[in-house]
């Protein structure tokens, strides 16, 4: 099972485990704290990336037959959100140099809400418009 998430979703493993990898190091002091939100504009990117990834291999997996769009919608949008949350959670109580910030969490929910958006009505008519060939 675990393997034909791996041969199906490759590119999302990779970014869910970059984001772990994120949220747990202790990053250096770079000077970005100059420009505002930075780090709720990096939380909207990662999000974005992940969900609409996530979109775009399994709307790539399924262009043979019908696309059963409640798993997408689950697997999509809800998963990262919940995902995002649990990570949040974690950096509160495991951390010591890191806290759960509910604006990460709207942040990263923007960024999933976004890429759901423009994969649903651009993405989708694309693959459904070769489905149909």
């Amino acid at each position: 099972m675990i393997l034909v998430h791996l041969r199906k979703y490759p590119l999302s493993i990779l970014i869910i485990l970059t984001i772990i990898y994120l949220s747990f190091f202790r990053p250096p002091s770079i000077g970005l704290g100059r420009i505002p939100h930075m780090d709720k504009i990096v939380h909207i990117l990662m999000y974005f990336g992940l969900s609409g990834m996530l979109w775009l291999e399994f709307l790539r997996g399924h262009q043979k037959g019908k696309i059963p769009f409640h798993h997408a919608w689950l697997g999509a949008f809800v998963c990262p959100i919940v995902f995002s949350g649990i990570i949040e959670i974690l950096q509160e109580q495991i951390t010591t140099y890191r806290g759960g910030d509910w604006f990460d969490l709207l942040a990263n929910t923007v960024g999933v809400v976004l890429a759901s958006l423009i994969a649903f009505f651009l993405l989708r008519p694309f693959f459904n418009k070769n489905i149909n060939k």
